[in-house]
């Protein structure tokens, strides 16, 4: 069980908001982040509108002022709070999507440093999960703050049709590119290895890929019943989310000329 609030480093402390599920995990992790010494932080993933979980992220904050709201992506599990928490602090809030900037916030879609609470965080858009996620560099630790790109534990949803899988696939392999040490993820535990992280969600979607396509091989045409024979050991309770991903590998797979839409179903290309 983890404890609610847990510092993850002398920069960072991780707030678990109370939102347990199987797609949440243990719930929404907020990062409160800030230089020691510094008079204020910086807020990522607001998480849920839970009165309770916004009192744990600004006793966190330990009395230093909230200068920046920061969104991995408009999911209502990391966002729905940061309004609350904005109107509260004063801060601003910066996200990819246009509907959550406040006024004055940085342009997260230049990738210019944020230079805020002693630290300087990076904006690197990472579509895939969703058209709008964006993760945030921390070259002082060579770490990263994923969202829902990378977890904790687990693979992420590519959100179809929002999401795009050949997208999601490019955002992962451009991550081995910034020599990570450490990612703090949207949801689960921190990841000390981030290399070893990545290389795992690439070899897990190209395998996923080539179940897919196994599986259009074998006669199953639509994204039910792929579902159904790629994750016959999943829950399936889990089996609508997994759908999405097989929607959006299946689109990706379309685009490659691999695989063929014919009505509501698919078949491998000629």
């Amino acid at each position: 069980m983890s404890a609610p609030v847990e510092r993850w480093s002398d920069r960072v402390v991780r707030v678990l908001a109370g939102n347990p599920s199987p797609m949440t995990l243990e719930g929404t992790n907020t990062y409160v982040v800030g230089e020691p010494g510094a008079d204020s932080v910086v807020v990522i993933d607001p998480g849920p509108a839970d009165g309770e979980h916004q009192r744990r992220v600004l006793a966190a904050c330990d009395g230093r002022r909230v200068e920046l709201v920061l969104l991995t992506h408009g999911h209502a599990d990391h966002s729905e709070g940061a309004r609350g928490l904005a109107e509260e602090t004063g801060a601003t809030v910066s996200a990819l999507d246009s509907a959550w900037q406040g006024p004055g916030a940085p342009d997260l879609a230049r990738g210019r440093p944020l230079p805020h609470a002693g630290v300087v965080l990076v904006p690197v858009p990472t579509p895939g999960h969703s058209a709008d996620h964006c993760c945030f560099l921390f070259r002082a630790e060579r770490a990263m703050f994923t969202g829902d790109h990378i977890l904790g534990r687990g693979s992420t949803v590519v959100d179809w049709p929002g999401g795009d899988m050949g997208a999601y696939m490019r955002s992962l392999s451009g991550l081995l590119d910034y020599d990570l040490e450490r990612l703090y993820p949207g949801h689960g535990p921190l990841v000390p290895d981030a290399s070893a992280k990545i290389d795992e969600y690439l070899d897990h979607r190209h395998q996923r890929e080539r179940q897919v396509l196994d599986a259009l091989a074998s006669g199953d045409r639509t994204p039910a019943e792929v579902v159904a024979r790629v994750y016959a050991e999943v829950d399936p309770a889990l089996h609508p989310a997994a759908e999405l991903s097989v929607r959006a590998h299946l689109a990706k797979l379309v685009r490659e000329d691999r695989v063929k839409a014919v009505g509501d179903g698919y078949e491998p290309a000629p």
